[in-house]
């Protein structure tokens, strides 16, 4: 149990420092990343003004249909094309990826890479 609390831990000092570097401004909002056990969420939000202007998670209905036996790699490639798609009909076409603390492989990966192939440019 210690090393769970330990690896949350490392994970939150590893995203501040990460967040001390990185804002998201009016012209290029932050896609935030979190990922749970058994979700993947991910927000666009604007720092300077402290709002989410778009989100998206395995929650929603439109990726909860489609995810049918699909692992949860697949399941984030849905996340981040939706994200992207909410994304641009507000008129947001650049944002700064924020990672979360995570290392860049698997889930955050992937929905940074359909993020990108729906048309975010980060």
């Amino acid at each position: 149990m210690p090393y769970r609390k330990d690896a949350r831990y490392a994970r939150k000092r590893r995203h501040a420092r990460v967040r001390k570097k990185l804002s998201g401004t009016s012209q290029r909002p932050r896609l935030c990343f979190f990922r749970s056990l058994n979700h993947t969420y991910a927000q666009v939000i604007d720092d300077g003004l402290g709002h989410t202007l778009v989100s998206a998670s395995t929650l929603d209905e439109g990726v909860r249909s489609e995810a049918d036996g699909k692992s949860k790699v697949e399941m984030a490639r849905l996340v981040g094309a939706l994200v992207a798609e909410r994304a641009l009909k507000k008129g947001i076409t650049r944002v700064v990826f924020d990672r979360g603390g995570y290392k860049y492989h698997g889930r955050v990966k992937t929905v940074a890479e359909a993020a990108r192939e729906a048309g975010l440019v980060f």
